[in-house]
């Protein structure tokens, strides 16, 4: 049995997962997803209904029979369990099930879904209004847009706005917007610039809590202006995860007034990952003064997945021309190079964080915005060890949302052993190493 997340209150739970690429009988895949399905259906209580955010089946055929096939195997054997009347179960176009427009037709005359998508996209894209909560599912390889990697957002943004009352707003789509784990290539692995950039802004300005994704075959999340990206494609393409990083896996989430939360679990019922959003701070009596120079850290411990540190970086940023790296804090073991490292770089001021868990292996770099030259900065700092590579995320001045800084590691900082000793404003080998160029640098920290 897997107990189920419920809402504190009024709310709604569910669950998530996609990529099994299956609905051929003997196929390779048919285990894994057998063994996926297996776990989902120990949640308890069920889920009020199922998101599947695409590639069902292994499709890419030619031949539309052979493609219906395929969808009424997965349909009535391997998903014949599930009673659809009395839990939905929703589903994203993918680029195993709508890579053409033979693909596309079968895809909407197979699972009939609403067809109240936008012109040519009907039974395709479209949108679920239960009570408070907001459904809409977007098509990101329409091909009369383009195909793989192309997603529109006039309709979108008017859906969105026609529901400005549901409480409660997801969207869910095939592909990511934001790379995960490093895996980016835009229009195949990611949705394309052009068009994706547009497409999360409407989510933001829409306050959409969570855009839902697979593709990448990873459980990965993510925030982005206070938007998290929810990455879940481990419901059977195990032979091509990346060994011993990402695993078989479905997720069981709720809703609530409070927000997110979520449970990722394996095909034992393990639970691997979770998640309560939006974080929350402690109040500024709680946030402790780091001594400047070096000194004893205030924040130590093993390698943990339910750590949460904050902190605050207040001070004056040094002229323009300064392109050295720059310490705003270093944490580090007498004569053990630095595993964490948190500062400034290249002639632009970049805020960078470096984790470097494994001595003698290659740190893995996080790369968030630039701070502006010879001008006041306040920023804060998180690092959530709980949402892996994501949960590396600031915010500037008054801006209260989060973003994840950039990274291309599969891993994040629950691989962090934190060291006993910290230096503000330089490294740990004294002045002369990559020193602070600034002036008046301060920061605090706090465990949350």
């Amino acid at each position: 049995m897997i107990p189920a997340i419920l809402p504190r209150g009024p709310g709604h739970h569910f669950v998530l997962y996609g990529d099994s690429c299956s609905g051929i009988p003997g196929h390779q895949h048919q285990g894994t997803f057998a063994a996926v399905n297996a776990a989902v259906r120990q949640v308890v209580p069920p889920p009020e209904f199922i998101l599947f955010p695409g590639d069902e089946v292994a499709g890419l055929t030619a031949d539309p029979d052979a493609l219906r096939a395929q969808w009424r195997h997965w349909l009535d054997r391997e998903m014949g369990w599930l009673d659809r009347t009395t839990i939905p179960l929703w589903h994203t176009t993918g680029n195993h099930t709508t890579y053409d427009t033979m693909s596309e037709d079968v895809f909407r005359d197979v699972l009939g879904m609403p067809r109240n998508g936008p012109p040519g996209q009907e039974g395709l894209s479209y949108w679920v209004r239960r009570g408070d909560l907001l459904l809409v599912f977007v098509h990101t390889l329409w091909s009369g847009l383009g195909g793989e990697g192309h997603v529109e957002t006039d309709w979108l943004r008017s859906v969105l706005r026609q529901h400005a009352d549901a409480r409660y707003r997801l969207v869910a789509g095939h592909h990511p917007v934001h790379p995960v784990n490093g895996f980016s290539g835009a229009y195949q692995r990611e949705i394309g610039p052009a068009c994706g950039a547009a497409f999360w802004d409407t989510l933001v300005q829409a306050d959409v809590t969570a855009y839902v994704c697979s593709h990448i075959l990873a459980f990965d999340v993510q925030v982005h202006l206070g938007v998290l990206q929810i990455c879940t494609a481990g419901a059977g393409t195990e032979h091509r995860m990346p060994e011993e990083i990402e695993y078989l896996h479905a997720v069981q989430a709720s809703l609530d007034a409070e927000g997110l939360r979520y449970q990722v679990f394996d095909i034992g019922g393990r639970i691997r990952e979770r998640l309560s959003w939006p974080i929350a701070l402690p109040s500024d009596d709680r946030w402790l003064l780091v001594r400047s120079g070096e000194s004893e850290a205030l924040v130590t411990g093993t390698p943990s997945a339910d750590r949460v540190v904050a902190f605050r970086f207040v001070g004056q940023a040094a002229p323009a021309g300064s392109s050295a790296a720059q310490t705003l804090l270093s944490a580090f073991q007498p004569g053990v190079q630095s595993p964490l490292w948190i500062g400034m770089r290249g002639p632009e001021q970049t805020l960078t964080v470096i984790l470097g868990p494994e001595p003698g292996r290659s740190p893995h770099y996080w790369i968030g915005p630039p701070v502006l030259p010879d001008t006041a900065f306040d920023f804060q700092l998180v690092i959530h060890t709980g949402m892996g590579p994501g949960g590396i995320m600031c915010r500037f001045g008054a801006e209260r949302r989060w973003t994840s800084l950039l990274a291309a590691s599969p891993w994040g900082a629950e691989r962090l052993s934190w060291p006993d000793r910290w230096s503000i404003g330089r490294g740990q080998g004294g002045d002369d190493d990559r020193p602070f160029q600034g002036s008046g640098l301060f920061v605090r920290v706090t465990n949350c």
